[in-house]
């Protein structure tokens, strides 16, 4: 679980945001670099549906591409990768998706957890981890555990996760904290509620890609994504390889970001 963050602290890795990362598409000198890049793995059922296979084969597929886009950030000089792997709301599924879906993520868990320490990888989990079955929970603390000395790459991968489950839950802790007197309600501001999200020791997105064509944001990152750069591609999550990867990274290096302001 993450550490709640003092109020004279900032999120592990602003300082990091500012680093100079070496990349082919990406090395003009006043171009963009996207530190933390957020994706919604969408189209894993009908990139398998359009094949004659069950909607799992994709989710299947689609996982083996996860090791893939992860291998391939420190070359894109992406620190940050944070993937939504199931939303509060796909529950609504079949119970045989849903089933086949956390059995999947078990044993990705224990089939990638030596080669995510070997590669660096620190691994987080966001979300309402409560409903996950124990055996699941167990695990993700595990893999938590084993990786929380890594660096190379952030992977942050959102089960049972939803922005507005999300900002829901930090209101209440907050409420907890001013009942208590650990907070003093005269001093609440934006930041303020950054500290209790589940991802308060993480930089805020620079980019959200979504695949499979879809032009919708489905409840990820709400609060965190307020400045984020978005962009919508039609490739299947399983098709999104290291190469289409890069494409939006080169892309995103041309984004004039503003926040609000007009450069001069």
């Amino acid at each position: 679980m993450m550490p709640k963050i003092r109020p004279d602290q900032t999120p592990e890795g602003t300082a990091e945001s500012t680093e100079t990362c070496a990349s082919g598409a990406q090395s003009e000198p006043n171009a963009e670099r996207a530190t933390h890049v957020a994706v919604i793995m969408d189209g894993n059922g009908r990139w398998a549906q359009s094949r004659g296979k069950p909607r799992l084969f994709g989710h299947h597929a689609g996982a083996k591409r996860v090791k893939e886009i992860v291998r391939a950030c420190p070359d894109l000089g992406v620190k940050y990768l944070t993937i939504f792997a199931f939303s509060t709301e796909n529950w609504k599924r079949t119970q045989t998706e849903v089933s086949g879906l956390m059995s999947l993520f078990r044993r990705y868990i224990q089939s990638e957890l030596k080669g995510l320490v070997a590669e660096g990888v620190r691994v987080r989990f966001i979300g309402d981890r409560p409903r996950l079955d124990n055996k699941l929970i167990a695990l993700m603390d595990e893999l938590e555990s084993v990786t929380c000395e890594n660096s190379k790459v952030h992977l942050t991968i959102a089960i049972n996760y939803g922005g507005r489950d999300e900002v829901s839950r930090a209101i209440k802790e907050m409420a907890r904290d001013v009942k208590t007197g650990v907070l003093d309600p005269e001093t609440v501001d934006e930041t303020t509620l950054t500290r209790y999200l589940d991802t308060r020791v993480l930089p805020d997105p620079d980019l959200v890609i979504r695949t499979s064509g879809e032009a919708r944001i489905s409840n990820f990152l709400l609060w965190q994504s307020a400045y984020s750069e978005y962009e919508f591609i039609d490739t299947l999550w399983p098709d999104f390889t290291a190469e289409v990867f890069a494409d939006c990274m080169a892309r995103f290096a041309h984004r004039d970001r503003r926040f609000g302001g007009v450069k001069s």
